[in-house]
């Protein structure tokens, strides 16, 4: 890909990831705002350093797992949950240590379809 190609892709997730945070302080019970703002972080953590992209990860479950708090049938939150365990887990160094994470993935990305996502 070219390169003003990703710049474009940065920096419309870092414009999402703002807004979202700022939707947030007014709203925080807003469970499409979490996801949305999860999955923005999502995108961002492939541009950081390994270790600060399972910090961003990390972030992303958080907001994730507050959006299903709001609403436990989100599919399309269920769904960003898989994708940021799988991604998390591709992070990881050593298989044994990869694997739980790809095992919740699988788990969430079935609730999802549960749900009705696909």
């Amino acid at each position: 890909m070219e390169l003003s190609s990703e710049l474009d892709r940065l920096h419309f997730f870092e414009q999402a990831r703002k807004i979202s945070e700022a939707t947030y302080a007014s709203n925080p019970l807003d469970a499409d705002n979490l996801t949305r703002w999860a999955g923005a972080l999502l995108e961002l953590s492939q541009f950081q350093s390994v270790p600060d992209s399972q910090k961003m990860i990390q972030d992303v479950i958080l907001k994730l797992e507050e959006a299903l708090s709001i609403n436990p049938k989100k599919h399309d939150a269920l769904w960003c949950l898989g994708n940021a365990q799988t991604s998390f887990a591709f992070l990881t160094n050593k298989e044994d240590e990869a694997r739980p994470y790809f095992e919740k993935a699988a788990q969430y990305f079935q609730q999802a379809v549960d749900e009705g996502f696909l």
